[in-house]
Formats: C-alpha cells, structure tokens, sequence
C-alpha cells in the first residue's frame, strides 16, 4: 500500500508550510524516518522525515509552494509496481519518441532543476539548502570538499575557498534562481526573490521597532578571570563532560542573576499591565547559513552551569540541523545575541519581541587597560575585554533600571566565583 506524505502541523498555531526543498526525487529509495523534504513556517525550518521505508514514488508539492497541514505533498510506494517504473521512467525518451525516426534526447526527470546526479551528490554531504544551491551555481562537486563544520558539515566558506583554490575550469552559468536566500556568489543586478524565512525576519524586525522605544546602553566589562578560567579547564571539561566549555554560559548564567535582582527586565507588556514571569527562558540567537532563529531554553535559572552549557550546545546544533520544534523557539523572557563570534566590538540588537530586553555581547580582545591594586596604586596591563549591550524597552524601563542591570552582569562576570564543573 502507499503511503502518503503530508505537510505535518508543527505545532498548534501552525496552519501552513512551504516546502523548500525536497531532498529525494521520484524513484530515489527512502528510509522511515530519513530526512525526506525541508520545510518553513513561521516559527522554525525544520527537515522532515519519511513516515515508511520504499521509493518515492510521486512529489505531489514542488519546492517553494505553501500548503495547508496535513496536505498530502508526495506518495511513498512500497519498491514494486507503480514505484519500479517512476524509478525506470527518467531515462525512457518522451511517448512520442517510438514513432519517430530521428535521435532525440530522452525526456528529463520531471521535478527537479538540477540533474540526477547533482541532486543524489548534495544529499550525501552535510550541508545546508543554501550552500547546496551554491555548489551548484559554482560547478562544485560537495563530495570533493572538506567540511569544516560540525560533524565534517560542509559550510558557505568551505565552497568559496574550493572555489577560490581549484585549478581553472569551466563554471556552469547559474541556474534561474528560486526564492531561497541570496549568496555572496549573487551577480550584481540580480532580482532574488527572499526566502520565507527571511520575510518572516524581515517582517518581525519592523514590528518589534514600531512597537518598542528601543534604547541601548553600553558597557565594557573585563573578562580575563574567566578566559584564564575557560583556558585552565576547557580540555578536562570536555573529558568529563563530552561538551565544549564556551564563553556563552557564563554570559547567560550573568544575565539571570541580574535578572532575579530586576525583574522587570525579564517582563512583558499586556496591554497597560506588566507581565513578571516567574522565571528565566534564555532565547539564545544562532546565525545559521540561511537566516536567524533564537532557540529557548526554558527554566534557564533552574539549571546549573554545566546544565546551561549542554542546553545551549543541544539548542545550537539542533538549530544548524534543523531538528528544532516549534515549542524549542516559543516562550523567551529574554534574549541574548553573539554578533562578537564574528568579529563585531558590538552591536544594538532589536528587542526579540514580546521581550522587553535584549543582551549583545561583543568580541572579546585584549587591550591595555589601568588597574588599580588593593592599595590604590595604578599601572597599566594587557586585559581581555569585552563589550556588552543592553537593548531596552523605554516603555517600561528607565535608564537607571537599565544601567543598575548591566552593573551587576559586570560585576558577576569580573568577580566570577560560581563552580564551573
């Protein structure tokens, strides 16, 4: 019997999805639950799996359009009948070809834009839709190239330095784009239409600032007791623990401590009353290939330190596979973004809405710095420093409020004491 493939409800707010890439072609085997197709809503992109091992046997949604849940977009055949000849079918010429005496090209596949082969080399390697589409406009082979990502996943650099150091050859001229998001590898002049992600950021970054009185403060804050920290235990804490020791958690941990002596910052606006939530849902915000999503994790001040580095691990790397549900992104109190792994010294980050708050944290260098003794003396020495930006919401939170919070993540991150696991 087949079985068919439907657009899942991925979530109970969640009415419709667009399917952006389907990752098997008709006839291609599948596995139960092996990634079958991509898809975007208006809380996260998620992969989907197969609900029955045999072949593909029919792709009824093509990429890039919306349908309602529980649509059926494909059709799973059990390997034999129908399924066998949609396998044979690609090769075999058009039904006109018999009667026709001249040699003619056979008939291409019916759904994808690419060939075969193009499409059964991407799904072998880790790589997102975006730096796929990529390889493709590049000529590139992603079986060729070294993945520096997580788990050997090949990345957008990856292919732009395959690019810049292989010997000179031919370059495919780029395939008619599709409504994904643009490329550094976009020709000047190019019309590209946005993802529905990135419309849905697009969308989100306008409400927040129509309806926030978005104000920011900045404080610079000397992070060299904790970088000795990390430094002395990052590699026994990895034995231990089978996680990298990151800067993140410590940020994190900061925040809700100055969050439970100011409340109000871990609020929300209802109407003409203030929401105080009874506790800490860190939204984390990851930068993927493909757009920003800001993951949660929930009763953050509930957990330990060693509990709040694997919950931000566990968030990130579902977030880059697109294994997050739509309840991982739902419920932040408030919100904190890393614009320094990237180099910025800082940013002025939008409010995630309906937070009231949102954290920046800059690069962290080493400069000169005075310091002064406990006798009073100064004298002027090497320092990490880092620099951290609160973005408020002048509604209900006053400059003082604001810059008495930002003192005590200072004061925690300066004068860190806490075990560290």
């Amino acid at each position: 019997m087949p079985t068919d493939v439907v657009m899942p409800q991925m979530g109970e707010s969640i009415f419709e999805g667009t399917i952006t890439k389907w990752l098997k072609k008709p006839g291609d085997k599948v596995q139960r639950d092996e990634p079958l197709f991509e898809i975007s809503t208006d809380k996260v992109d998620a992969e989907i799996p197969a609900p029955a091992s045999g072949v593909l046997q029919e792709i009824k949604v093509s990429e890039g359009n919306t349908v309602q849940v529980n649509t059926v977009v494909g059709v799973i055949g059990d390997g034999s009948g129908a399924s066998a000849s949609a396998k044979a079918a690609p090769p075999v010429p058009a039904p006109a070809a018999p009667t026709s005496p001249k040699k003619e090209a056979p008939a291409p596949p019916p759904a994808p834009a690419v060939s075969a082969s193009e499409v059964e080399e991407d799904s072998d390697v880790r790589s997102s839709p975006l730096v796929r589409k990529l390889a493709r406009e590049q000529n590139v082979d992603l079986a060729k190239v070294s993945g520096s990502g997580t788990g050997g996943r090949v990345t957008k650099q990856d292919v732009l330095d395959f690019v810049e150091h292989r010997t000179a050859a031919p370059v495919a001229a780029p395939e008619p784009r599709t409504a994904s998001a643009p490329t550094p590898a976009a020709i000047p002049g190019d019309l590209v239409p946005m993802s529905q992600m990135r419309k849905i950021i697009a969308q989100r970054m306008i409400e927040s600032r129509r309806t926030s009185a978005h104000v920011h403060c900045m404080f610079e804050v000397d992070m060299t007791r904790i970088v000795n920290l990390r430094n002395k235990l990052k590699n026994g804490f990895e034995q231990r623990h089978g996680a990298r020791l990151t800067f993140m958690p410590f940020f994190v941990r900061a925040a809700i401590i100055a969050l439970q002596q100011y409340p109000i910052v871990n609020s929300s606006l209802e109407g003409d009353s203030i929401r105080y939530h009874k506790h800490v849902n860190a939204g984390i915000a990851v930068a993927l290939d493909w757009g920003l999503i800001v993951p949660v994790l929930k009763n953050a001040d509930e957990l330990n330190f060693l509990g709040l580095q694997r919950g931000i691990t566990d968030l990130g790397e579902r977030a880059r596979t697109k294994k997050l549900m739509p309840a991982d992104v739902e419920g932040a109190t408030f919100t904190i973004t890393n614009p320094g792994q990237f180099g910025a010294v800082f940013g002025l980050p939008i409010i995630n809405q309906p937070n009231v708050a949102i954290m920046g944290v800059g690069g962290i260098t080493k400069q000169p710095m005075v310091v002064t003794d406990k006798d009073g003396a100064d004298s002027i020495a090497i320092r990490s420093i880092v620099h951290l930006t609160l973005g408020y919401d002048h509604r209900i939170i006053d400059g003082a409020m604001a810059d008495q919070f930002m003192a005590v993540v200072k004061k925690t991150l300066e004068n860190w004491g806490e075990e560290v696991g």
